[in-house]
């Protein structure tokens, strides 16, 4: 019976890992196609398409399916007539809320997002009342098998803004999201890969929270990110528990 017991919990923690992976790459694909869509399908001529494909394969998506999705967004097609929307708000202890959302139908979303905030002690705000505590900004992740000090020198010579170290021994470096692909490329040609590409919306300030608002904070992310138009959830919330 424990060995039965055991194959269950794995089986159950694989499914659980590969809808999280997939709905990743839901997410990916989405923006890959919004991004051709909007910008053009050519990499040189839209920084944003080419920061998603960074990113995409930063997440090991597959050049065919993110040239499928980038052939999606320049194909016209009405299934992808999605909106881009920003929705802003405040969790409990003041905390702000921005997130990024592609929808069909903006009314279901922003019920979805509403009703979020009204369960998890948080509010719904306007346009503009936290997005300008948040910056949009490139970052690369590498492990301890890297010296720091050859990361630093690569950060400089790529144009990076920062690197930081941190308490589990990864070396962080951000970047403005635009130059993320050439700051990339100046690590790759001195053969040293990111194990994770990622861009995101950085805050400029924090709010620091006890255990407890960082639990209260964590649930209403996790059921914000949980819905299905949900791109991106970020905070300005700092543990210090």
């Amino acid at each position: 019976m424990a060995g039965h017991s055991k194959w269950a919990n794995i089986k159950h923690r694989k499914a659980a890992q590969d809808a999280k992976r997939g709905k990743a790459f839901t997410r990916l694909i989405r923006e890959l196609v919004v991004a051709s869509r909007q910008g053009g399908p050519s990499l040189d001529d839209n920084p944003r398409l080419r920061a998603a494909v960074d990113k995409a394969l930063g997440a090991n998506m597959t050049r065919d399916t993110i040239g499928r999705a980038i052939a999606r967004g320049s194909g016209n097609s009405d299934s992808d007539n999605l909106d881009e929307i920003t929705y802003e708000g405040y969790a409990a202890g003041g905390v702000a809320v921005l997130i990024e959302a592609m929808t069909d139908n903006r009314n279901r979303t922003v019920a979805e997002v509403r009703h979020a905030f009204s369960k998890f002690g948080g509010n719904l705000g306007t346009d503009g009342s936290v997005a300008y505590l948040f910056e949009r900004k490139g970052h690369l992740l590498f492990d301890n098998s890297v010296e720091e000090d050859v990361l630093m020198e690569l950060a400089l010579d790529s144009g990076a803004e920062d690197l930081i170290s941190h308490t589990d021994g990864l070396i962080e470096v951000t970047m403005t999201w635009e130059t993320m692909s050439a700051v990339r490329l100046v690590f790759e040609q001195s053969g040293l890969t990111a194990i994770k590409v990622d861009i995101s919306m950085v805050p400029n300030s924090r709010v620091p929270l006890d255990t407890a608002g960082m639990e209260k904070v964590s649930k209403l992310v996790e059921a914000l990110e949980e819905l299905e138009d949900v791109q991106n959830v970020y905070t300005n919330a700092q543990s210090t528990g």
